[in-house]
């Protein structure tokens, strides 16, 4: 399961490159632009889901049995 998660940010990190990369050319509009925001808070999600499932099996459960929060969730957290 891991490496589904793993491959997701990867794409999802390759996306946000090449949007960056339009973007630092002039050749992004607004629909790139809400794109990266929506790419921004997905990884957000995915990183903490890797973190959550890591933490789950170093204290002896399973990763499988962590879900994908909420953006509103991870959104808001406290720094």
């Amino acid at each position: 399961m891991s490496e589904d998660v793993h491959g997701h940010i990867e794409e999802l990190v390759a996306e946000e490159h090449r949007l960056w990369e339009l973007e630092s050319t002039g050749g992004s509009g607004e629909e790139e632009r809400r794109r990266l925001a929506d790419i921004k808070v997905e990884l957000d999600r995915y990183w903490d889901l890797l973190r959550r499932r890591r933490a789950a099996v170093s204290a002896g459960g399973q990763e499988d049995s962590v879900g994908l929060r909420s953006e509103e969730t991870v959104e808001n957290y406290l720094q």
